[in-house]
């Protein structure tokens, strides 16, 4: 069934981009919006808008009976929860569908089983993706985890089987600190996520972070649209992406796109999905899936020319998949910054006014962003205050755009990430593709602004 008004569960540039989907698909458009975001762009453009709580996210943004009640206020027919807040939680998709309303998103079950990093770990063995050797479920014992590190070899990595972010995450280098250290991320997990649950995979010494975007229609069908290269990273957190991969093959993005995209159909997964890997030596490492929409997801809609808001909706309403795999074609290079309201040099957050705004234009550049001359960039949220994406035909065209782009991006009233962005994609490294996970870390001790 078509849907015809749909609830946005979320803020800022990703709310702006769902309702600038639908608006173009002929939907309604309801914000929802805790007091803080009053004035905030998404909720100035939808159709109607909801005031869900304060400012903290858990009275507001993480308030599902808020949320539900403002969607039966309206009459929505669907719900999209963008990403971060409620997009991974499968109570909530469970609440959401059992109140009649549709919900744009996987099923619940795949969302519980994949949140869960030991059973999305038993799931995708299962489903045949390759993983990075360790614990088969979770470490409970100092015997149990000596065995594991034993047979792998030292470092490893203890993780919590809850959560992300680096939080509960522990590198062991030598058998005398592994108690110690199993014990710490246990704590940490339990107090970042309320599960002490971990588990254990071997250290990769210095991989890229490599992601293939998949899409099932929840019947049996799936479909990939290649790779993104994520690997340029501070403190576990993404800050540049790029599609595709400046080190993956033609051959390389088939083989493992058609093991995912396999994956997914045996699943029956439905919806948008990222299936993230290590990569190192040539091999590919499953470490989690995200089963929502992801931050970087403009740079796919770039080098493939289909929108993934648009895919989410059509599979929903159950339209199913737009294009068969055949049919997707994978051109030119693109480069997602994102920008955050933060020190440069200290990465302190930075909120404020915007004294001005004036985003780059011209051919082949998008920012996905609410920012607006006046607008208050709340302290409640993360940081992020909007993404610069451009497209080329080639990567060194690509860099070339995303140089003169940054250049013509203002945004004063605050401190921002423009200027880091500036000097990594001017530095060697970069330009030349040759960068790992724990490249900007050391980029950053390296050359001090």
């Amino acid at each position: 069934m078509p849907i015809q008004k749909l609830l946005i569960a979320n803020r800022g540039e990703i709310a702006l981009r769902i309702h600038r989907a639908c608006h173009e698909m002929g939907i309604k458009t309801v914000a929802v919006h805790s007091t803080a975001d009053a004035d905030a762009m998404h909720v100035r453009l939808a159709d109607e808008a909801v005031c869900i709580g304060p400012p903290a996210a858990k009275d507001s943004y993480l308030n599902m009976a808020n949320i539900i009640s403002a969607a039966e206020i309206v009459h929505a027919d669907a719900i999209h929860p963008g990403y971060g807040f409620l997009s991974e939680n499968a109570q909530f998709a469970e609440i959401v569908e059992s109140h009649g309303l549709i919900w744009v998103g996987p099923k619940p079950e795949h969302i519980r089983i994949m949140g869960d990093k030991v059973e999305a770990k038993r799931t995708a063995a299962k489903l045949g993706l390759p993983l990075v050797p360790g614990s088969p479920g979770p470490v409970e014992t100092f015997a149990e985890a000596k065995a594991v590190a034993d047979e792998t070899g030292y470092p490893v990595l203890i993780k919590a089987a809850s959560g992300g972010g680096g939080r509960g995450m522990k590198v062991v280098e030598r058998e005398e600190d592994l108690e110690s250290l199993m014990q710490q991320a246990s704590s940490e997990a339990n107090a970042a996520f309320g599960d002490p649950t971990v588990y254990m995979e071997k250290y990769l010494g210095d991989p890229r972070h490599i992601e293939f975007q998949v899409f099932g229609d929840g019947e049996g069908k799936a479909i990939h649209l290649g790779e993104r290269d994520c690997s340029i990273q501070r403190r576990h957190q993404k800050v540049i992406e790029e599609a595709p991969s400046p080190v993956i093959s033609a051959e390389q993005r088939a083989r493992m796109g058609g093991i995912v995209a396999t994956a997914m159909a045996d699943m029956g997964y439905r919806g948008a999905g990222t299936i993230e890997f290590l990569y190192e030596n040539d091999e590919f490492y499953f470490i989690e899936m995200n089963t929502r929409l992801q931050v970087e997801h403009p740079v796919t809609e770039m080098i493939s020319g289909i929108d993934l808001v648009r895919e989410q909706i059509k599979v929903a309403q159950g339209d199913g998949l737009s294009c068969t795999q055949d049919q997707v074609k994978l051109h030119g290079h693109a480069i997602e910054c994102r920008i955050n309201a933060e020190d440069p040099q200290t990465f302190a957050p930075s909120p404020g006014t915007v004294a001005n705004y004036v985003a780059p234009g011209g051919m082949h550049v998008r920012v996905d962003s609410g920012l607006y001359t006046g607008y208050k960039v709340p302290p409640y949220y993360d940081s992020m205050i909007g993404k610069l994406i451009v497209y080329g035909s080639t990567r060194e065209r690509c860099i070339m755009r995303l140089k003169r782009a940054l250049e013509e991006f203002v945004v004063q009233g605050m401190k921002t990430t423009i200027p880091l962005h500036q000097r990594i994609i001017r530095d060697e490294a970069f330009l030349s593709g040759e960068y790992t996970i724990k490249w900007l870390e050391r980029w950053l001790e390296e050359n001090p602004a």
